[in-house]
């Protein structure tokens, strides 16, 4: 299926490699017309480094074309940090076409913000939207075209709106993310999936001064120590009971 992503940061360019590899049609939509010249003048691939080795994805269409990357994508794909969605969906919301589904990993609610969007263009009638709690990828930029995938996602809880087109939406997902599409439910129970703003502000927080004294810092490893993960855990506590006040598991 075609399947259009947006942006071109590490979880853009792991998303447009792997379904690539997968055998979709990818629309890799870049921020300006120089990003797209410089990539196809490199060749127009994105090269995957995982447990695998080194393998080049060919991307079928890259452009800056926002409406060129959309029109006819079953899938659009916006693993785009939550600043950057009210943007977006302003741009993307006029040319959304009946029969689309709209996934953000992670979504922080931003399918509410797409749906939004999209009712107030008149955009909005059989356009599904969805979102999970995390980027499927753990995936970093190794230069301009290569990136480095040390995991992938098995598991991602995904809520729709509207519930009405739930089972059109999965599938399509799921055609994208096979076996790793678990039904979670509406969209506010995706968001409340999100583990991010549990996990990050302590870790960057409660390491400020390590960051700023040494030229290297693991903050996953030394800077995790059991003073963080309390304060980890209780957020994570207050996560997980705004979900029961809401009704959800």
């Amino acid at each position: 299926m075609k399947i259009a992503v947006l942006g071109g940061g590490n979880g853009s360019f792991a998303a447009a490699a792997d379904f690539s590899l997968a055998g979709h049609h990818v629309a890799l939509v870049r921020r300006s017309q120089a990003d797209v010249d410089a990539h196809l003048a490199a060749g127009g691939t994105i090269t995957v480094i995982d447990g695998k080795g080194r393998r080049p994805a060919k991307i079928a269409s890259i452009t800056c074309d926002l409406a060129e990357g959309v029109r006819g994508a079953q899938l659009i794909l916006c693993p785009t940090p939550a600043f950057a969605q009210h943007d977006l969906a302003r741009r993307v919301a006029p040319l959304l076409e009946p029969g689309q589904v709209v996934y953000l990993p992670p979504g922080t609610f931003g399918s509410y913000v797409f749906a939004k969007a999209a009712h107030d263009a008149g955009r909005a009638k059989d356009v599904s939207f969805a979102e999970t709690g995390t980027l499927p990828w753990l995936a970093r930029k190794q230069g301009p075209y290569d990136v480095r995938i040390s995991g992938r996602g098995v598991r991602l809880p995904t809520g729709v709106f509207p519930l009405t087109s739930k089972a059109h939406a999965l599938d399509v997902i799921g055609r994208a993310f096979p076996r790793a599409i678990e039904d979670c439910g509406d969209i506010l129970s995706g968001a409340l999936m999100n583990a991010g703003p549990i996990i990050h502000p302590p870790l960057i927080t409660m390491n400020a001064g390590p960051l700023e004294h040494f030229d290297r810092w693991d903050i996953h490893k030394e800077g995790t120590q059991a003073s963080i993960r309390r304060v980890t855990d209780q957020l994570d506590a207050e996560r997980m009971a705004v979900r029961e006040a809401f009704g959800y598991g």
